[in-house]
């Protein structure tokens, strides 16, 4: 575990050292999320470099976020840069994975790859989670997780899920989902030139598979996988 200063907040992250003839994962949280979004075991992955961090604003790291996936990819590439990472896959999940496809369409030239997980070219938000953010946020709390989560997924999980989420600023949340909203990159997939892997779960209700399935056909040089009886936190659900 790690801090590093980054537009003068103080970001936490945690690091795994990895061989330097290996690429350097990087993983990206969803909206309203952590490092901890990404399970240990692909936090470590034995002689493979990989970097977590929690963005601006959510869980350790000082900030309020960022209202804008533009907002938010700056901030990655500044990361980036002030660790001085090089032959980075980028792995983002859901507003995490609008990053990743934004530095791509940026032609980052530290990204060499990325993995898209649970995630689309255009992430609309339904009124019921936007609308209700700020004046109702137990409420939107409780959406969220209702369509996060498969039915599959273990109660324990799901409940400590919730609790961690709930431990997000409404103001943090709101504009995290504001962005996901305003994210449309249709039309502009085909620029996307570094190689691509699409997993998408097959139950998830945020982000459906047929999503997924769409990146993976209009980005070139992309690959999908689809996961049975997962949803949209594919990778907490079946993180093997």
């Amino acid at each position: 575990m790690a801090t590093v200063n980054i537009d003068g907040q103080t970001i936490f992250y945690t690091q795994q050292n990895g061989r330097f003839d290996r690429p350097t994962l990087l993983l990206l949280h969803g909206a309203g999320g952590r490092h901890s979004d990404w399970p240990g075991k692909l936090r470590h992955l034995g002689e493979t470099a990989v970097y977590t961090p929690d963005f601006p604003g959510h869980a350790q790291s000082d900030g309020a976020g960022y209202d804008t996936i533009g907002g938010y990819a700056d901030f990655v590439l500044a990361f980036i840069r002030a660790l001085q990472l090089h032959n980075v896959v980028v792995v983002g999940h859901s507003m995490g994975g609008a990053i990743a496809q934004t530095l791509a369409l940026r032609q980052t030239p530290e990204v060499i790859g990325l993995v898209l997980v649970g995630t689309s070219a255009r992430l609309r938000v339904g009124d019921p989670i936007l609308h209700n953010i700020l004046p109702d946020f137990n409420k939107a709390v409780g959406i969220i997780i209702k369509y996060a989560w498969s039915r599959y997924a273990q109660p324990i999980q799901v409940g400590l899920a919730k609790r961690m989420l709930a431990e997000t600023r409404p103001e943090v949340l709101y504009g995290d989902f504001f962005a996901c909203n305003q994210f449309d990159v249709r039309g502009q997939l085909n620029q996307i030139g570094v190689p691509t892997l699409v997993i998408s779960g097959a139950e998830d209700q945020m982000t459906p598979a047929k999503h997924g399935q769409a990146l993976a056909a209009e980005i070139p040089n992309a690959r999908y996988v689809e996961i049975p009886k997962t949803g949209h936190f594919v990778m907490l659900e079946k993180p093997d």
